[in-house]
């Protein structure tokens, strides 16, 4: 799926991740890109905080809780998206495993820093590879939880547990839809990927290997290759 140049593209990050998840892409030198950023602690509040900032009509793209608000915002409002892109993401509510598990992040991160909770996930994060030879990268994925801090992590970690199930939404998405599934994406599932696809008429899913969750840092052309037609400028760096 490739944007025309002119068209504002619409980046929300995953939990834990700023703009900066979005560096390594390159994307054609027309296209308009907005890194959204995720700063409220409920779902129904950040969505009505992105239509107020974003213009009229604008692709969207989201990667995990990125792609979480990215459901809820084209149920809120499908008219204002043209196109929409979910990467490594989860359509389902919170299982009780899961807000307990972030209950007890939420404590960890009082007790310590963002760095250090994001160094503990850094095994879901990124793959085995990446983690032995590409500290460039490790550094870029702590430096994110740096710049979010605890209070802005915390956030973060109460608006995931505000999310509800999207499945029923999702059969009435209308806009050309692409899915991308991390292969080796420990925490969102190549299953959760083909559910989205079977329940978006008309949606493509692509399947990246050898990537973990935060593709757009493993594999930034292939991601690339899903927002921007050929050729590719530059490396264009979130606003």
């Amino acid at each position: 799926m490739s944007i025309p140049a002119g068209e504002t593209l619409v980046l929300l990050p995953g939990m834990g991740c700023t703009r900066a998840l979005w560096s390594r892409l390159t994307l054609h030198a027309g296209v308009d890109l907005r890194g959204g950023a995720l700063t409220e602690d409920d779902l129904d509040t950040q969505v009505e905080r992105l239509l107020d900032e974003l213009p009229a009509r604008f692709v969207l793209g989201g990667l995990s809780l990125g792609a979480i608000v990215a459901m809820a915002l084209v149920r809120r409002a499908p008219e204002r998206v043209s196109r929409l892109v979910l990467m490594s993401t989860n359509p389902y509510a919170p299982t009780p495993a899961q807000l307990e598990g972030w209950r007890r992040l939420r404590a960890e991160l009082s007790a310590t820093s963002a760095r250090a909770v994001q160094t503990s996930l850094l095994p879901q994060l990124l793959s085995p590879a990446v983690l032995a030879t590409r500290p460039d990268l490790v550094e870029l994925t702590l430096a994110m939880a740096d710049e979010l801090g605890a209070a802005g992590y915390d956030r973060q970690l109460r608006l995931q547990a505000t999310r509800v199930d999207a499945r029923p939404g999702l059969r009435d998405v209308r806009c050309p839809t692409v899915v991308v599934a991390a292969l080796g994406d420990r925490l969102c599932g190549l299953d959760r990927h083909l559910e989205i696809e079977a329940l978006v008429p008309g949606a493509t899913l692509v399947r990246l290997p050898d990537c973990a969750h935060l593709s757009p840092l493993e594999r930034p052309d292939a991601v690339s290759d899903q927002l921007s037609p050929a050729p590719r400028a530059e490396a264009v760096p979130p606003p």
